[in-house]
């Protein structure tokens, strides 16, 4: 099985969540990449530093989400459900790979999921028919009608995701070297069950 692993800038959860992996089960294939990563930016040195405590070395530099990076991975690994929708809406050709670590290992919301996609793919459909439909409108007041006509869907949407359940791995960019223990302890376990799955 092949796991991307994503993040934000890809410099503090994904490069553990790869590096924790790659230690327990070093047969498997991983990768991690950013959101909004750029390219050749090393790891977060706390990052490095709590991966060190635990006797894991890491040699990383950062990569943004690309179609090849989607293309190859079998299972896309999300820190948060906002990396997931992300994702979602920038790459919807690839969705069905797409789960945060989290749901993907307790399996939980499949459903609420598989509503809310249907529920985004509806509404860019319905934005697209009304700008061709209504052309000849200038932007601004073009704006306003798509807001006013897809009011009901995008209340739908809101109300789906305040269901889900927090899905998100803590973000310890910018915090002490204490959170990022605590990150790299909350992803630990959730490593280990994925591991679980895996060799299922």
């Amino acid at each position: 099985m092949k796991i991307l692993f994503v993040c934000t800038g890809n410099t503090c959860r994904s490069p553990m969540a790869e590096a924790l992996l790659k230690n327990k089960l070093p047969e498997v294939e991983v990768q991690s990449a950013g959101i909004f990563a750029g390219y050749n930016q090393r790891a977060n040195d706390k990052t490095v530093q709590v991966l060190k405590e635990h006797n894991i070395d890491i040699d990383h530099k950062s990569q943004p989400v690309t179609i090849p990076l989607l293309t190859w991975a079998d299972v896309v690994l999300t820190m948060t459900s906002q990396h997931k929708q992300s994702l979602i809406m920038d790459f919807p050709n690839q969705q069905e790979k797409y789960y945060t670590l989290k749901e993907f290992v307790l399996d939980s919301d499949k459903r609420v999921w598989d509503e809310l996609k249907k529920a985004y793919a509806d509404l860019e459909e319905k934005r697209l028919q009304i700008k061709q439909q209504n052309s000849k409108l200038p932007e601004y007041e073009l704006e306003i009608l798509t807001e006013q006509l897809l009011q009901e869907d995008i209340a739908t949407i809101r109300s789906l995701e305040a269901s889900l359940i927090n899905y998100d791995i803590s973000d310890p960019f910018g915090g002490s070297l204490t959170i990022y223990q605590n990150t790299l302890k909350e992803l630990d376990q959730y490593i280990d069950l994925l591991i679980q799955k895996i060799k299922q």
